[in-house]
C-alpha cells in the first residue's frame, strides 16, 4: 500500500512593513509624545527641580574657591558631583538638554493650537441643541412680539457677543446661537507664547551677553576702561561673544557712601562716579552720575551695577637707604557685619637698591593680616565692633624674604602660600597692632607705616541684549495668565416662534421663546448670570405666568 503525502502549503509571508515606514511611525509619535501638554509639564517640572541643586549648592561661575572648598572637604562624593556638572548647573548638558526639549515640546504644543484658536474665530457659534430643557440652565416663556422682533432686539443686546441667526425647523421659527469668551483662550496663547519668548530672550542673552566684575578704589582712584576681558578680576563671556567686541567705556569713582543702621546692617550704597562712553572717549569729557544698589548706569547697551564694597588699607615701607614704596590693595571683608577683613600686600624693593636679583628677592616685604574699620581690641587681640570706618586699626604679621612675585605664578591675594613660611622663604619678622599714622621696624633697619585705608567698590559691567525682550515677555505671561483665568467662555442660544391659537391658527403677535445657556468650563456663579441676561435681553421675570426658569 502506498501512502500518498500530500505536500504542506507554507503559508504565504506576511508583508512586513518596511524600515523607511516604521522610523517614520516612531519619529512621528515620538514627536507626538514630546509635543504633548503631559509632556511639556514634566519637562517645565524638571526645569524646577534641575534648577534646585543650582540655588542650593555652589557654582563654579560664581565662586570657584568655594566650589574648590566644597570638593576637598567631601573627598567621595564631591568628585562625583562634579562629575555630573552639579557645580555648573545652568551650563550642564542636562539642563541644556531639558531646556531645549522643553522649547521644542511648547513650540508643538503652541503652533497647533494657535492655528485651531484661528480657525475657531472664522467659524460660526454652534446651531442651538434640539431641547434646550436638557441644559443646565434654561428658560421657556412667551413674548407679545412677534420671532423677527424678539430675535432683533435680543441680537441688539448681546454686543461683544459673536451671534449667528438661523432659520428653525418649525415653521416661522427662527434660532439665535451667541458665544463669547473667544479671549479666555487668547490669553492661554499669550501666556505659552510669552513663556517661549522668555526662554529665547535668556538663551540669546546667554549667547551673546557678557559679565565683569572689576573691583575700583574709590575717592578718585585709578579708574578702568571696558577695553579687554583682562581688566576685570573675574569676567564670564557668553557662548558667542568672548569679550572682545565690547563698547569702550570708562569708569572712574569719586566717592562712595554706606548708610548703616544702629546694629550696623547695611541700609544703603551710594557712589558718585565719572563715565565716558561714544563721543565723550575722543573729547575727553566726563560725565557725572550716581549709583545705588539695584539702580544701575545704563549706558552704550550696558549696565553698570554697584555690588558691594570694602576697605583697602595703605601701607608704606621705608627701605634702609630711605627710598620708599606705597601700596593700596583690597582686603577680604571677613564678616558682613562688622567688615573685619583679611588680606596681603607683597612689596617688591626699589630696582638697584641690591646688587643681584637674587639678593632683592631675599629682601621682599610681605604684610598678612587683619583690618577692622571700628577696632575693638581684647588685650592685644583685635577685632571689628562696627562696619563704619570710625576707628581703623590692623593686625599684621610682616615677613621678609621671596615672596615669590617674580616666579610668575598666580598667587591669592588675601593670603600667603603657607610653603613658602613652611620652606623657610619667608621669615616672620613682626607682630604688630598699628593705627593709622603708626609704624613698626624690622631688625634690618625697614620701617612699616600704616597709613590708613582707603574703600573700594566692587561694579560690574552686564551686557545682555535680550534683557528688554525679558521683561516684555514676563510681563505678558503675566497679562496672559491674567486673561485666562478671569474671562470665561459661555453660550447661549434662543429659539422662538409663533404660538398656536386655541383653534390651532397661528397667532398674530404671540410668540413662544425658550433660552438655553452652557458655560465651556466650570464657573460659579453662571447660574445668576444666565438670570441676568434672560432679564435684560427678554425682559422676562420668573415668577410671571407663563415663564419657567430651571437650573441645576
Amino acid at each position: 500500500m502506498t501512502v500518498t503525502e500530500n505536500p504542506v502549503t507554507e503559508p504565504a509571508a506576511v508583508p512586513r512593513q518596511s524600515r523607511l515606514g516604521r522610523a517614520v511611525a516612531f519619529a512621528r509619535n515620538a514627536w507626538r509624545g514630546l509635543t504633548s501638554m503631559r509632556t511639556a509639564l514634566v519637562l517645565l517640572f524638571l526645569l524646577a527641580l534641575g534648577a534646585i541643586p543650582g540655588a542650593l549648592l555652589p557654582q563654579r561661575n560664581l565662586n570657584e574657591q568655594k566650589v574648590a572648598q566644597y570638593i576637598a572637604d567631601r573627598p567621595t562624593l564631591g568628585p562625583w558631583m562634579d562629575r555630573f556638572e552639579l557645580f555648573d548647573v545652568f551650563g550642564s548638558f542636562w539642563f541644556t538638554a531639558i531646556y531645549v526639549l522643553l522649547f521644542i515640546s511648547l513650540v508643538g504644543c503652541i503652533l497647533p493650537r494657535c492655528v485651531d484658536h484661528y480657525r475657531a474665530l472664522r467659524t460660526p457659534p454652534v446651531r442651538a441643541p434640539r431641547n434646550l430643557t436638557r441644559l443646565p440652565h434654561h428658560y421657556s416663556g412667551s413674548a407679545e412680539q412677534t420671532p423677527d422682533e424678539v430675535v432683533t432686539r435680543v441680537r441688539k443686546e448681546l454686543r461683544g457677543w459673536r451671534t449667528e441667526v438661523r432659520p428653525g425647523t418649525r415653521d416661522g421659527e427662527i434660532t439665535l446661537a451667541a458665544e463669547k469668551g473667544y479671549t479666555r483662550e487668547l490669553g492661554n496663547l499669550v501666556f505659552h507664547l510669552a513663556l517661549v519668548c522668555l526662554l529665547v530672550a535668556i538663551a540669546v542673552g546667554k549667547l551673546f551677553g557678557y559679565e565683569g566684575s572689576v573691583i575700583v578704589i574709590a575717592n578718585n582712584g585709578p579708574g578702568f576702561c571696558t577695553t579687554s576681558p583682562a581688566v576685570f578680576d573675574s569676567f564670564k563671556a557668553g557662548n558667542v561673544n568672548d569679550g572682545t567686541g565690547m563698547a569702550p567705556i570708562c569708569v572712574r569713582v569719586k566717592d562712595f557712601k554706606a548708610d548703616y543702621l544702629n546694629n550696623g546692617q547695611a541700609e544703603m550704597f551710594t557712589s558718585n562716579i565719572e563715565y565716558q562712553s561714544g563721543d565723550d572717549l575722543q573729547s575727553d569729557t566726563w560725565r557725572a552720575t550716581r549709583i545705588q544698589v539695584n539702580h544701575p548706569l545704563r549706558v552704550a547697551g550696558d549696565r553698570i551695577y554697584l555690588q558691594g564694597h570694602g576697605f583697602a588699607p595703605t601701607f608704606t615701607v621705608t627701605f634702609p637707604n630711605g627710598q620708599t614704596r606705597t601700596e593700596t590693595i583690597q582686603w577680604r571683608p571677613d564678616d558682613a557685619m562688622t567688615f573685619l577683613s583679611s588680606g596681603v600686600l607683597r612689596i617688591d624693593p626699589p630696582g638697584g637698591m641690591y646688587a643681584t636679583d637674587e639678593e632683592r628677592r631675599k629682601n621682599q616685604i610681605a604684610i598678612e593680616g587683619l583690618f577692622a574699620p571700628t577696632a575693638l581690641f581684647h588685650g592685644s587681640l583685635m577685632t571689628s565692633s562696627y562696619p563704619a570706618m570710625n576707628d581703623p586699626a590692623v593686625a599684621v604679621d610682616i615677613y621678609r624674604g621671596d615672596t615669590g612675585l617674580d616666579t610668575g605664578k598666580p598667587q591669592s591675594l588675601f593670603a600667603l602660600d603657607p610653603e613658602q613660611v613652611k620652606q623657610g622663604r619667608l621669615a616672620k619678622e613682626a607682630r604688630v597692632n598699628l593705627r593709622p599714622g603708626e609704624s613698626t621696624s624690622l631688625p634690618n633697619g625697614t620701617k612699616v607705616t600704616f597709613d590708613g585705608a582707603q574703600e573700594f567698590v566692587n561694579l560690574q559691567v552686564s551686557h545682555d541684549p535680550a534683557q528688554q525682550w525679558v521683561l516684555v515677555s514676563a510681563v505678558a505671561m503675566m497679562l496672559g495668565l491674567l486673561v485666562s483665568l478671569l474671562v470665561k467662555r459661555r453660550r447661549i442660544w434662543v429659539r422662538v416662534y409663533p404660538a398656536e391659537g386655541a383653534a390651532g391658527t397661528l397667532g398674530k403677535r404671540r410668540t413662544v421663546v425658550e433660552m438655553g445657556g452652557l458655560a465651556r468650563t466650570d464657573q460659579a456663579g453662571w447660574g445668576s448670570e444666565f438670570d441676568r441676561l434672560r432679564a435684560r435681553l427678554l425682559d422676562a421675570r420668573p415668577d410671571s405666568a407663563d415663564a419657567k426658569t430651571t437650573g441645576e
